[in-house]
């Protein structure tokens, strides 16, 4: 199973190098939303570890 961190590091890597413009947009989409998810995590982290103080 991949990683989030590791799913994020392959998108952007796919971003430089495509050239059509649907793909584009298809990739810039779902690394958006990786990177939303991975900003969810955090703060769930967060609000764990401020709860657990």
């Amino acid at each position: 199973m991949m990683t989030l961190e590791r799913h994020i590091e392959e998108l952007r890597a796919e971003l430089r190098g495509v050239s059509d413009p649907r793909e584009l947009r298809q990739i810039e989409a779902e690394l958006k939303a990786a990177e939303a998810q991975r900003a969810d995590r955090r703060r769930a982290a967060d609000a764990d570890r401020e709860r657990g103080r």
